[in-house]
């Protein structure tokens, strides 16, 4: 049987409650948990990389040194701020030379109870790769940023990142550097991305908000969320 694991990435500047109700929930996961954090923390096996500033850069470098760090067959990327439900973890991608991305993601906006989706909602948060593909990929992505200098760019979102893009897969003539194969697959209950002030990207949660327009827009409540009980989440961190 194949083995797997969860690499999880954190800058370390989010709301102490969103971490919390997090790292709960992946604790529910029950799969081996290696953490690269910019700050010690006492959640799965903790590589401490402190040595640069918040950002794109920092966080692909972050990325890496978890792959190295695991030793199973599959990884499952996590990110601080996403609530993962346990159906996620059951998938096991059919080949090793694909990126699979779970594509039944709600956004929240945690300032209220909105959720919106629609349709191929790809994002490195929801992604499934065979552990060498993954490092393959990621050995490149830096290479190619520190052969353009782009490292030394600082900000947030800055324009080279946003123009490569952040998903493994984008296509060359869309500005992306490694045409890697990429699939979709869908958990039975959905994965929660939780949108707040110090998200990288933008917060999106309006139809308006893109420029280019999504199908199989919906909009609802997050107690409307099938597989999930967020009120009972909370009342354990």
């Amino acid at each position: 049987m194949a083995t797997k694991s969860i690499i999880y990435y954190t800058d370390n500047r989010l709301d102490q409650q969103i971490n919390l109700l997090v790292q709960k929930q992946l604790l529910n996961c029950r799969l081996p948990i290696v953490n690269c954090s910019l700050k010690p923390m006492d959640f799965g096996k903790n590589i401490i990389f402190d040595r640069d500033p918040p950002g794109p850069t920092t966080m692909f470098k972050q990325i890496l040194t978890a792959l190295k760090a695991s030793s199973s067959e599959f990884v499952f990327f996590c990110e601080h701020d996403v609530l993962y439900h346990t159906s996620h973890f059951e998938f096991t991608p059919p080949s090793r030379d694909t990126f699979y991305y779970n594509v039944n993601v709600w956004r929240w906006d945690f300032s209220n109870d909105k959720v919106i989706t629609y349709d191929h909602f790809r994002s490195v948060s929801g992604i499934c790769v065979s552990r060498e593909k993954a490092i393959e990929h990621y050995e490149k992505r830096l290479k190619f940023i520190f052969e353009n200098g782009w490292d030394e760019i600082v900000g947030r979102n800055p324009k080279w990142a946003r123009t490569i893009g952040y998903e493994p897969g984008k296509l060359k003539k869309n500005g992306g550097f490694s045409e890697d194969a990429i699939d979709e697959w869908k958990s039975k209950y959905p994965n929660i991305d939780i949108r707040h002030r110090r998200t990288i990207t933008p917060m999106k949660m309006t139809f308006a908000s893109f420029v280019h327009k999504p199908t199989g827009w919906q909009e609802s409540t997050l107690d409307k969320l099938p597989g999930w009980d967020i009120k009972e989440l909370l009342k354990l961190t």
